[in-house]
C-alpha cells in the first residue's frame, strides 16, 4: 500500500486503548491515526473529521457497496468503518497508520493487508476493568454487563494478535507499544535500501 505500516491497536472497553493511542502518537514521531467513519451520533465536544467522520446508514452503505472501507463493523449498535483511501493516504507518504479499532476489525484489515501489525492490550484483572468502566460514569450497569460480557470475548480473539500488552500501569503500557512500534521500524525490509546504499561505497 505504500512505505508506511499500518498498526492495529485493539482493546476490551476500558481497557486504555484510546488513552495509549493519545500519547503514543504524542511520543513518536511519524504515525498518523486512522480516523474512522461512524453511524453514531457526536457525542459534545466531539468534531467532525478528528474524532471520527459522521455519517448516515444511506452514505455508508454506498461504502460498503464501492468497497472503500478496509474493515467495517457494528459495535454496540453502531456501525464503524476504516476508510482505505485514509489509510492509503498516511502510509504512501512514509508515516505509519494507527488504527484504533476493535477485534473483528483487526482481522479483516490483517487478511487485506498480511503485513498489519496487530497489537492487543489487556486490563491487569476482571476487578480493574471493571472499576474503569464504572469510572467513566457512562454505562448503565446492564450496559457496563453487556461490555464486561463482550470483553470476555474480545480477549480471547485478542490471544491470536502479533503483540499483547497489560495496561497495569498507563506510563510502562505506552512504552511498551512504542518498542514495538520502534522495533518494527528496524526490520529488513524497512531498512534494506539504506543498506545497500552503505554497502554500494
Amino acid at each position: 500500500m505504500g512505505p508506511g505500516d499500518v498498526f492495529v491497536i485493539s482493546a476490551p472497553s476500558g481497557s486504555g486503548k484510546t488513552t495509549i493511542c493519545r500519547r503514543l502518537l504524542e511520543k513518536v514521531d511519524g504515525l498518523e491515526l486512522s480516523i474512522s467513519y461512524t453511524t453514531r451520533p457526536r457525542k459534545t465536544g466531539e468534531a467532525d473529521g478528528q474524532d471520527y467522520y459522521f455519517t448516515d446508514d444511506g452514505n455508508f452503505d454506498k461504502m460498503v457497496k464501492e468497497k472503500e472501507f478496509l474493515e467495517h463493523a457494528v459495535v454496540y449498535g453502531n456501525r464503524y468503518g476504516t476508510s482505505r483511501e485514509v489509510v492509503r493516504s498516511i502510509v504512501s507518504r512514509g508515516s505509519d497508520a494507527v488504527l484504533e479499532i476493535d477485534v473483528q476489525g483487526g482481522r479483516m484489515v490483517k487478511e487485506s493487508l498480511p503485513e498489519t501489525v496487530l497489537v492487543g492490550i489487556f486490563p491487569p484483572d476482571w476487578a480493574t476493568l471493571e472499576r474503569r468502566l464504572s469510572d467513566r460514569g457512562r454505562d448503565s450497569r446492564k450496559e457496563m454487563d453487556t461490555r464486561l460480557e463482550a470483553a470476555g470475548r474480545e480477549m480471547k480473539e485478542l490471544l491470536s494478535y502479533d503483540f499483547l500488552v497489560i495496561n497495569d500501569d498507563l506510563v510502562k503500557a505506552v512504552d511498551r507499544v512504542e518498542w514495538i512500534v520502534r522495533a518494527h521500524r528496524l526490520r529488513r525490509d524497512r531498512v534494506r535500501g539504506r543498506m545497500e546504499k552503505i554497502l554500494s561505497r
